[in-house]
């Protein structure tokens, strides 16, 4: 591998971004590879491996880390807690890093930061765990259920007890194991200007791995690619990235031919796309977020998917809109959430995460639901997702909408985990009588 020890500090930075500055992993990771796209992509895969890996199993590295330093981690300075996590992970789970290169490039790095001093420590650190890395005592599956999952699936101990109480130990322990798992890029594709098949057939010619969507026709899997903005594809639009659940969403909602279809929390555009792809030329969608930049975002999209029934507004769904009242065959309320069925995606989700913040979420949903339901025509259609596990969240709030708002109606809901294919994700479709 070229140039070892500057891969490990760009590492090195991501994690300090991510963890000490609270910054998104995802949009991090995506701007560091970005920038260094010059390197080669060895150099780039083990950059995502090493910062995904440490930030996935960051509970356990801690937990790892805890039993052969004399200092808890949370006492180390970040620079030193953050070497030995990224260099502990590759220890445990790269193969292709010799024990004696982790260790050695951990010391390395500690130097060139600046703690000279503390290399000894480092060093000790490091090699007490490559040797003993077997020996590991884990909490007892039995006697500390909530702690042993807690630690073996890197998902602080609060939300474990919480998925359990909720779903039950089962969904709990395999939503956690499918977080960890690769995860293929989901993609709907543009039906109206080329087939699944022939889109299929040009993107293995390109050496993109491939696989069907069982859940939705319209649908793809890939993997094996390089970037998504060198896929000829996904820049001319014929390919936009969504989820399975978020596309499943859309069809529960049903918009059909003509309809006029209000997303009140659109950004970045994936559901606004693919409702317009279902309406035809003869319906509409209007599109709207709370900034300016992100309705630039969903405006980007519109110009690269080539959608000519779908505009983007700037608007506080939590403000009524009085040209709107009654105009919208479908609203598409997808409310922001705590996020916790992303946590496969968005790893710093799940320790950032706070019963306080999942109380004000289900609040300030209530208050949106309460204005955006004016949009719905009688007969009409309200679509409210999230892409979290909470039932406070998602079924609590839509039995709490239902008991005050007599004119509507629960026709389906459905809480989707992360086992089943794809995020984790609730929807209810709310019929206007």
């Amino acid at each position: 591998m070229t140039d070892v020890i500057n891969t490990r500090e760009i590492v090195l930075a991501v994690l300090t971004e991510v963890l000490e500055e609270d910054k998104y992993s995802h949009i991090v990771l995506r701007e560091v590879l970005e920038k260094y796209q010059y390197l080669e992509k060895r150099d780039r895969s083990f950059i995502t491996r090493v910062a995904e890996g440490t930030l996935e199993n960051l509970i356990e590295m801690d937990y790892i880390i805890s039993q052969f330093s004399s200092v808890k981690v949370s006492r180390m300075k970040p620079v030193i807690r953050n070497i030995l996590r990224m260099s502990v992970y590759q220890l445990k789970y790269m193969d292709s890093v010799p024990d004696s290169a982790a260790c050695n490039e951990a010391v390395k790095l500690t130097v060139k930061r600046g703690f000279g001093g503390l290399k000894g420590f480092v060093n000790g650190v490091m090699r007490t765990i490559a040797r003993n890395m077997d020996q590991i005592c884990y909490p007892d599956a039995e006697k500390e259920p909530v702690r042993y999952l807690s630690v073996k699936y890197s998902v602080p101990e609060w939300l474990v007890q919480r998925f359990t109480e909720q779903y039950g130990a089962e969904a709990c322990e395999r939503s956690l194991a499918a977080y960890l798992m690769p995860h293929p890029t989901s993609v709907q594709v543009d039906t109206d200007r080329s087939s699944v098949e022939a889109i299929i057939a040009s993107l293995e010619q390109q050496g993109i791995t491939v696989k069907r969507n069982e859940q939705v026709e319209r649908a793809l899997f890939l993997s094996g690619y390089e970037a998504l903005d060198e896929i000829e594809e996904f820049e001319n639009g014929l390919l936009y990235v969504q989820d399975t659940a978020s596309m499943l969403a859309v069809e529960l909602a049903a918009p059909k031919q003509g309809d006029h279809v209000i997303d009140v929390c659109a950004a970045p555009g994936g559901k606004s796309v693919y409702a317009a792809r279902m309406i035809g030329e003869q319906g509409h969608v209007e599109a709207r977020d709370l900034t300016e930049y992100k309705v630039e975002m969903i405006e980007e999209n519109i110009d690269r998917c080539r959608i000519s029934n779908m505009t983007a507004k700037v608007w506080d769904a939590r403000v009524f809109d009085e040209a709107a009242r009654e105009k919208a065959d479908v609203v598409i309320a997808d409310l922001p959430c705590s996020g916790l069925g992303v946590i496969g995606t968005k790893t710093d989700i799940k320790y950032n995460a706070s019963e306080e913040k999942i109380a004000e979420l289900a609040a300030l949903q209530q208050e949106i639901l309460h204005v955006v339901c004016g949009y719905v025509k009688p007969d009409g259609t309200l679509l409210y997702s999230t892409c979290t596990m909470t039932r406070e969240e998602n079924e609590d709030n839509v039995q709490k909408f239902l008991e005050t708002h007599a004119g509507f109606e629960l026709e389906q809901m459905r809480q989707y985990f992360p086992y089943e294919g794809c995020d984790g994700f609730f929807m209810a479709k709310i019929h206007r009588r």
